[in-house]
């Protein structure tokens, strides 16, 4: 307990630390105020950007591009992962193809998408799913091949059926893997996003962030950035509280 409360006070430290030395560097002038506005100033313009209605309507329009690139992504890809974790024949065919395919930067297919489904929900939703289902692919397969062989064999050899397996040998030995691959999944899943929005969109907070950025808004660009570094946090600190609260049925 005391131990957790240390690790969580560390944390806080270093992010007021973290923002004690931008105020510094801007308040002071060794960085250009200009440039790089001050944490106090920044945190005032988020503020007032969560108080105007365009800004509200954007972030909906993010979070449900989000959400939906996400549904999609996780259980096509968990499904992919677990067919080619159970065929051998089928992993050693498809696993280099598939670390080729997660090495490649997804930025240089934006174009491509934007060609089929143009410039709107689809193209983001769609490079949501493409930046994310790799890592899924990647992060379920080494989830089954986690299972060990011996538990298996004993559900196998009491008549389990393929559900009370998947449930009861599959998925508790996974959950620790699992979780730990929904949390990076969101944050590639984020960053297709955001990305789509910055390039071609119409709406959206990364097509906020792009238009503050190329009017040399430095307070709003940096308040969204402050903005969607908060949003990243909080998901993940909820992923993180679901694996506390799991972590007495995984054993």
């Amino acid at each position: 307990m005391r131990a957790g409360l240390g690790v969580k006070a560390a944390r806080v430290a270093i992010v007021v630390a973290l923002f004690a030395i931008w105020e510094i560097l801007s308040r002071t002038g060794i960085v250009n105020p200009r440039l790089l506005p001050s944490a106090t100033d920044t945190l005032a313009t988020l503020g007032d950007l969560l108080q105007r209605a365009s800004v509200r309507k954007d972030l909906a329009v993010t979070a449900s591009e989000v959400v939906t690139a996400f549904a999609l992504a996780v259980p096509v890809g968990a499904l992919i992962g677990f067919l080619i974790a159970e065929n051998r024949y089928f992993a050693e065919v498809a696993k280099p193809l598939l670390f080729f395919a997660f090495s490649i930067p997804k930025s240089i297919f934006l174009p491509m998408f934007i060609l089929v489904f143009g410039v709107g929900f689809s193209q983001k939703v769609g490079f949501g799913f493409f930046s994310t289902i790799f890592i899924v692919i990647m992060s379920t397969t080494t989830a089954v091949e986690s299972v060990k062989v011996e538990h298996l064999t004993v559900a196998r050899s009491y008549g389990a059926t393929p559900v009370q397996t998947a449930f009861r040998v599959y998925l508790p030995s996974m959950l620790p893997v699992l979780l730990e691959a929904l949390r990076i999944s969101m944050i590639f899943n984020l960053t297709g996003v955001i990305l789509a929005e910055m390039y071609a969109s119409r709406d959206g907070i990364g097509h906020q962030i792009a238009t503050w950025g190329e009017n040399f808004q430095m307070k709003q660009l940096l308040a969204g950035v402050v903005m969607i570094a908060a949003i990243a946090i909080a998901f993940n600190e909820l992923v993180r509280w679901v694996e506390t609260r799991c972590s007495h049925w995984r054993t």
